[in-house]
Formats: structure tokens, sequence, C-alpha cells
């Protein structure tokens, strides 16, 4: 009764030093299946902040360069211009003298700009006011009015880097757009990744706690046999060395496990609170894929169609740039009436022409081929570029066509695995209950375990396979192959995110 006592006063004082062992009770078993850590990643993953960030950036870059399209309204204004200084002026005999300035002055303009995209010039419409103001006694004002003004700027043989953008800014835009759907599937590849490491490590910490329990029970067996002379000192020695080893594969499998647990937890946001028990995805779509259907679809719809389209653009744009720099005339023409007035009113009465037309140019005469050379620079990078892109034309074909045999060869495999899987589970229970009836050595015993668990870790990682490459044509084509219809989304409520 005293010792009772004793351990219930002990358990007493324990209690409040337990808050860490309550923290632990929190976590909770929470079953996913592939199809929810998919999602997760997708919406939580640090990867898919990343996708959609890139996003974005194009989305505005893209409607900056829309923007240059689009008339532009613009005031401009000094208010005030206060001067108070002395200059110098040249009296008619040649001499100097200074002047004192005194005023007070006040201008504004109001534009409106347009740029012509098929000639590179820029058209003005403008309006303005100036007012100035002499300070001091006796001192007048005067008001300056151009209530119209039209200003065109227009160079002659420059290249036109507005008509360039226009073909370059919608493809840089449609390969942003395809580069997101595929880093999407991205994603899903390295939740795939994680998702079955995590199921991996769970069947082999379930496989070493199986192993561990019948290795305990068969020593066990063992220990009687041995009594009775039915089995050697060897083959008692031999299974308490696998009830040993047992437990040493049960502590590396849960060691294995909460890593992998930590690594999935942590790609999906998801609390530490939460033990995510992953569930073996029990089907898979039954397809088979044709090398020509996908390489046309990835041809037509991966972000590396857009990428060659757009280096090629590029690359004749710098040709282009330098070809226009090999001379360089300008165009400017202002036409609008003007009038001044030492009355507000007045000033937009009575009004005059007001014309200025400039042509400005700009021709090496000697720079010694450098400008020349710059074409030629331009022509040569050209050159490498399609070269480039020729070779990895190549390498991408060649990814496609190795992709389909691996994914339709995998289905195969995986048949193939799943039935191995059975069959050395099933090898291995009668291998274990003819061991108990002394019909099999321990040596039997041991391979039948390890062909059973040798068997369940190749399932699992056939099935892997199976789903990375599914998903992997997908980031690649950019095709829903279950449902026969291509990846969308929504870009304009995406990049609203």
């Amino acid at each position: 009764m005293k010792k009772k006592l004793l351990y219930i006063a002990a358990a007493c004082l324990l209690l409040p030093a337990m808050p860490a062992a309550g923290q632990d009770s929190l976590q909770y078993e929470r079953n996913i299946t592939l199809a929810e850590a998919i999602a997760l990643a997708r919406v939580q993953s640090v990867d898919a902040a990343v996708a959609l960030n890139e996003l974005k950036t194009a989305y505005w870059e893209y409607r900056t360069f829309r923007a240059d399209l689009l008339p532009e309204v613009n005031f401009t204004g000094t208010l005030p211009n206060y001067n108070k200084s002395y200059s110098s002026y040249q009296n008619a005999d040649g001499s100097y003298t200074f002047v004192r300035n005194n005023t007070l002055g006040l201008s504004g303009e109001l534009s409106i700009n347009q740029n012509i995209w098929f000639t590179g010039g820029t058209l003005s419409l403008t309006s303005s006011l100036d007012y100035v103001q002499q300070l001091g006694r006796g001192g007048n004002r005067q008001f300056m009015s151009v209530p119209v003004g039209l200003e065109l700027t227009q160079p002659i043989f420059g290249v036109n880097n507005l008509k360039w953008n226009r073909r370059i800014e919608p493809v840089r835009y449609a390969e942003a757009k395809a580069e997101f759907i595929s880093a999407t599937e991205e994603v899903t590849m390295t939740t795939i990744t994680y998702f079955f490491n995590l199921l991996l490590a769970k069947e082999t910490l379930a496989t070493a706690r199986q192993n561990k329990e019948n290795a305990d029970r068969l020593y066990e067996v063992a220990i009687a046999k041995r009594k009775m002379g039915q089995i050697s000192e060897n083959d008692l020695l031999q299974l308490k060395l696998n009830a040993l080893q047992g437990q040493a594969d049960v502590t590396e499998a849960e060691s294995n496990l909460n890593a992998q647990m930590f690594q999935l937890r942590s790609f999906l946001g998801v609390s530490e609170q939460e033990m995510l028990n992953p569930v073996l995805p029990e089907s898979v779509p039954h397809l088979t894929m044709e090398y020509k259907d996908v390489l046309d679809k990835a041809l037509e719809r991966n972000s590396f169609a857009h990428n060659i389209r757009r280096r090629q653009l590029e690359a004749d744009y710098q040709v282009a740039t330098a070809r226009g720099n090999l001379r360089s005339i300008d165009l400017f023409a202002s036409i609008g009436y003007t009038g001044q007035n030492r009355d507000f009113s007045s000033s937009y009465r009575n009004l005059l022409d007001n014309q200025i037309v400039e042509i400005g140019v700009s021709i090496p005469l000697l720079d010694w081929g450098k400008r020349r050379g710059q074409v030629k620079v331009a022509k040569s990078n050209r050159e490498v570029v399609l070269s480039q892109i020729r070779q990895e034309q190549m390498n991408f074909n060649q990814n496609i066509f190795l992709l389909v045999e691996n994914f339709n060869n995998q289905a195969r495999q995986l048949d193939i695995a799943e039935q191995a899987d059975g069959i050395a589970e099933r090898r291995y229970n009668t291998s274990v209950e003819t061991f108990m009836i002394g019909k099999i050595s321990t040596l039997d015993l041991n391979d039948a375990q390890n062909s059973k668990d040798e068997a369940r870790q190749t399932h699992i990682q056939e099935l892997y396979y199976y789903w990375y490459y599914f998903y992997q044509l997908r980031s690649l084509t950019l095709w829903d192959f279950e449902q026969n219809a291509p990846l969308e989304a929504d870009f304009e409520a995406v990049v609203r995110q």
C-alpha cells in the first residue's frame, strides 16, 4: 500500500513537467492521396509562388508594351519661374554691359502623343501657354499662346523599334504563359517525387516492423526447437541475428520516415502538427502514347516553340539595328498657330502661322569599317543562334521520343511489378509456415523475406516512374491526356491573385 502511495505521489509531481509531451499529443494523422498533395502543392508551395510571380512580371511587361501603342496624355509646366539676376548684353559698338533681370514666368503645355508603329515615328498634338511678368516699377507682362500645334518626329532609315516590338512581345508573352503551365506541371512532378519518397519510407517501416515481429516470433520458436534438438546452434544464432537486424532496420526506417515527412510537409506548406499518411494510388490511367501525336502537341503548345520563334526574331532585330546604324536621318515637322498679347484673351486672337521643318542627317564618312563590322557581327550571331536552335530542336525531338517510349514501357513494367509483389508476399507467408514445421532452413526463409521486401519496393518505384513520366509528358505538351483536352488557365484571373 505504501508503494502505491509513493507511485501516485511521484506521478503527481511529474504532471507539471509534461507540457512537451502534451504538445506532441497535438499532432494528428491525416490521410493524403496523390491528387490531394498535387492540389496543395499548386496552391501553397514556394515553387508555385515563384511561377506565379514570373507570370505576373511577364504580364505587366506585356501590358507596358501594349500601352506604348496607345495615345498618351501629358501635362508639363513651370509654376512659377522666378528670375532675379544679371546677364551680359553686347551693345551695338561691341562693348558689353550687364542688365538686370527681374521676372516671374509661368508656362504649361498639354500634349497628346501617339506612337506610329508602322513608321516608327511619333505624332503629337499640343496646346501651350506662356506668361512673363516683369517685376518692379514700370514692368509689363506678356502672354504667348499656342492653341493648337501638330508635331511629327520620324526616323527615315533607322530601325523601327515599335514594329519589331509588335512582332517580339506577343511571342514573349505567349512563351511566358506556356512556361507558367509547364512550371505548374513541374510542381506536380516534384510533389510526386516527395509523395512517393514518403510512401516508400512508410512501406519500408511497415515492412521492417513486420519483419522484426516475425523474426522475434521465429527466434522464440527456434529456442524451443533447439531445446528439443530439432535445429542446430548455427540456425539459432542466425535467427537471433535476424531479430537484432530487424530491430536496427526499424530504427533506421523510422528516421528515414521522419526525414521524408518533413520534406513533403515543407514543400506543401502544411503544419508540422500534421502527420501525413500517404495513400497508395490504386489505379493508373491505361494510356498508350503515339510519338508523332505527342511531338505535334509539344511543338504547338510548349514554351520551347515560342522560345525558338522569339530568339529568331531577336536575332533578326539585332541585324536590323546594326544596319540602321549605318546612317541616320530624322525628320521633325511642326505646324500650328501662335498668338501673343498683354491680355490673356487677346493672345488667342489674331493668330499667326507657326511652322518648323527640320531634317537631321548623321552619315559616317570615315569610321574604318566599324559600323559595317557591327552588321557582320550581328549576322554571325544570328547564324550561331540558328545553329543552336537546330541542335536544340533535334534534342527536343529525341527527348520526346525517349519519354514516350519510357512511358509506354513503364505501363508494362508496372503490371509486372504488381504481380511480382503479390507472388513474393504469398511466397514469404508460405515460407514462414513451412519453417515453423521444420521443412526449410533459415537461408530459404531469409531469401523469401528479401524477395518480398524488394518486390514491394520495386512495385512502389515502378508506380512512381509511371506517374512521373505521365506528368512529364503533360508538362511538355500542355495537354491533359486523360480528358483529351489542352491545359489552359485564366491568366487574367491568375495575375490578380
